[in-house]
This record gives structure tokens, sequence and C-alpha cells, in this order.
């Protein structure tokens, strides 16, 4: 997979809608701090965009042992996704106004569905509208749309995963996609155990983004990329912004494993092993 196939960038995005080719926008605000980005939505998005809720839609909240945002089922996405106007043979482009944890996350969820040709906007809102990309205000209800998922578990989907159990007899190279502080167990702002899975290594999600917020190229990735190589999984606090790190790496030719659950599903367990420091 080349960084075409995961990214699409503003001004590509900008000649397809120049030249009325049909695509699907997605937006989908959600930070850490703010999860609902209903009402900046709202104030101002790019045309046509449709709001999707990281909380409500790509994610269930009704599974309970998978840590703070379980994976939805492929029927959810399905209905979801035909709510937001994705139809088959459409591509789908998705983007964010905070680190590209959202719109990674939504990537992830479709692409594990089976949706074919979902994007994500390299540089996301702030690159549209520093490149003088319009914007609209209100909601946009799409018309219905008509995708097929494929993948119903997504748990065991399109892109590769690792369960909790895996993860304890993980052999390969497993990333924690935390800040530092939070990898290192200084603070906790989330979950109820400090500190981070035994073995791992701190690759925060922010390090793969240039200060503009664009995907760094992989040739500045290469000390990261030697060592994803091989068998490697990504985990966060509870699954978002380690989707930040697949995309990244998938962009640059290299595939890795999303737990799910992350540090939200493993803290969880006062029987599994917890690591502070460096």
């Amino acid at each position: 997979m080349t960084r075409a196939d995961v990214l699409i960038t503003v001004g590509e995005l900008a000649e397809l809608l120049a030249a009325g080719r049909p695509v699907t926008l997605l937006d989908v605000r959600w930070q850490l701090a703010q999860p609902d980005g209903r009402d900046d939505y709202a104030a101002g998005h790019l045309p046509g965009a449709v709001y999707v809720s990281l909380e409500d839609e790509l994610s269930d909240h009704t599974v309970t042992g998978r840590g703070r945002h379980p994976l939805p089922s492929g029927a959810a996405v399905q209905a979801a996704a035909r709510r937001w106007g994705v139809r088959d043979g459409v591509p789908t482009v998705v983007y964010d106004d905070w680190n590209r944890a959202g719109s990674a996350r939504a990537w992830w969820v479709l692409t594990a569905a089976g949706v074919a040709d979902v994007r994500i906007l390299d540089g996301g809102l702030a690159a549209w509208t520093a490149a003088g990309g319009a914007l609209e205000a209100g909601a946009v209800t799409a018309s219905p749309g008509d995708v097929t998922v494929l993948h119903d578990d997504l748990y065991r989907g399109a892109l590769p995963t690792l369960t909790a159990g895996e993860v304890a007899t993980f052999d390969g190279v497993l990333l924690d996609a935390r800040a530092p502080e939070r990898f290192r167990g200084e603070v906790e702002p989330v979950d109820p155990v400090a500190g981070h899975i035994p073995g791992a290594e701190n690759v925060p999600s922010t390090a793969l983004l240039t200060a503009a917020g664009t995907f760094r190229p992989a040739a500045d990735l290469a000390g990261v990329l030697d060592r994803a190589r091989g068998d490697a999984g990504v985990y966060c606090g509870s699954g978002v912004t380690a989707a930040v790190v697949v995309a990244a790496l998938r962009a640059a030719g290299v595939q890795t494993r999303l737990f799910p659950g992350s540090w939200s599903q493993w803290c969880a367990d006062p029987a599994r092993p917890v690591a502070t420091g460096d």
C-alpha cells in the first residue's frame, strides 16, 4: 500500500471537487478533552461534509471489557456509513481538526470493515483552510448511500489486530502511541492506572506528523520503520491515536497490527503487569 492509498492532499481533493467528481466527505471532529465536535462542525466544515461522531458511530460503548472505545460491529458501520452517504465505487475522504486522530480512527474502522478507497485528508481542516479552501456552516444530511461492508467482526476484519491475550505473549515490536509522560507513567489523565505495557516502545503519534499536521514522508520515519518491520503492534490509550501510527506506517509501506482495546483494556485487569519509566 502506498501513501496515495492512505492519504489525499488538499490539492488533490480540490481538483476532484472542481471537476465535479463524486466523493463522500466525512468530518470526524474529536479531541480527547472535547469528544463531541458537533458545534465546531456546525460552525464551519468542508462543503458537503457530513459529521461523524467518533463516540457514537465509530465506537460501541455497549461492549464491555474491550477498553474505552470498543470497535463497532460491521453491521453498525454499514448502517452508519449509509446514513453518511457512503457509496460503493465512490471514494471517501475523512478529515479532522486535531492531530489526525478522528480521521485515522474513521479510516481504520471503515477499512477494517472492508470499505474500499477511504483516505485521510493530509493536514486535516487546517490544511484545507490554509490553502484557501471554502467552508460552509450548518449540518448536512446526505442522500442515503449503498455501501456494503465485508466484515462484521472488525477485531478480525480487513486490517490486522492484536487481542490482549496475544499482546501478553507478543514477541514482536510493540509501539505505544501516547505522549511520553503518559508512557512513562508520570501522568494519567484518563485511565485508572498509569504506565505502559512491559516491553513496549514509545512512538508518540504526534511525532509522525509535521508541525503543520501532515504525515511525515517515509524518509523522515526511518528509525520507526526499521523497528516496525516484521511483526509489530500499536496501542495507545483506547485505540484512537494508535490508528494515526498505523496509518502513517501503512502510508510508508509498513503494515502493523492495532491493539484496539489498548491501555484502557490492558490496565483494567489487575493481573496484567505494568511498567513505568523509559
